[in-house]
């Protein structure tokens, strides 16, 4: 499955996302984790591939995309936003995992009617609970942006109770997948899932909080699944 690898530009930023499948399939959207980059969507990518297009994208700070000033959820979602209108997407279905997964809430959130179908990998919004250490430095070489991890941890560590409070909001048929082993305290998730009005919570339990990664396979039977199901 050929993956091609563009550049875009938004709001006089350059962006780098992937893509893989025919431009006149059904399209998702993937927003990859903290630190990861698009090219984490690949195998995911090639099993959805052949009937559906999938546009992976590098947020900022990550992969080919823009190293900027300030890095927030809000901005992430902003560029969400920018890169759908960009490629002429009135209707997709978004998945994100982990940090890509709270942007993919925050969006469909915001702007409910533009999300077909959305997807959640493994996480959350932000709540309050133990609080993140904030590192003061890289440990060391990094493929990204290394300021996007202390202001994603303060927004973790001081999150908006909004967007918990506008998770009736959201009207796409959802599905969240959580890993049996994560570190995300999964109760979080069936709360989630208990909020948004069309929810499907499934528990892939031969997994960690990298669902896709650790077993491609059932996360692959689980989201087919769930599109064929609302076809």
């Amino acid at each position: 499955m050929e993956i091609r690898v563009n550049q875009i530009e938004l709001n006089g930023l350059t962006f780098q996302y992937r893509e893989t499948g025919e431009a006149s399939a059904p399209t998702i959207v993937a927003l990859h984790a903290l630190g990861m980059n698009a090219e984490s969507w690949n195998e995911v990518a090639a099993g959805l591939g052949e009937k559906y297009r999938v546009l992976a994208l590098d947020q900022r700070g990550h992969g080919g995309s823009v190293r900027t000033d300030t890095y927030t959820f809000e901005l992430m979602c902003n560029d969400l936003f920018q890169f759908v209108n960009a490629m002429n997407l009135e209707r997709f279905t978004l998945m994100g995992h982990s940090m890509g997964g709270t942007v993919s809430y925050l969006f469909s959130e915001t702007f409910p009617s533009r999300v077909e179908r959305l997807i959640v990998e493994d996480t959350p919004p932000p709540f309050s609970g133990k609080p993140f250490d904030v590192p003061s430095q890289p440990p060391g070489p990094l493929p990204f942006d290394w300021d996007v991890v202390p202001s994603i941890l303060r927004q973790l560590n001081n999150p908006n109770p909004q967007w918990w409070a506008s998770l009736t909001d959201i009207i796409a048929p959802t599905l969240i997948i959580g890993g049996g082993t994560s570190p995300i305290p999964q109760h979080k998730l069936k709360e989630v899932s208990e909020l948004v009005p069309n929810c499907e919570l499934v528990m892939i339990e031969d997994a960690g909080h990298n669902v896709h990664v650790e077993n491609l396979p059932a996360f692959l039977a689980t989201v087919k699944s769930f599109l064929n199901s609302l076809i």
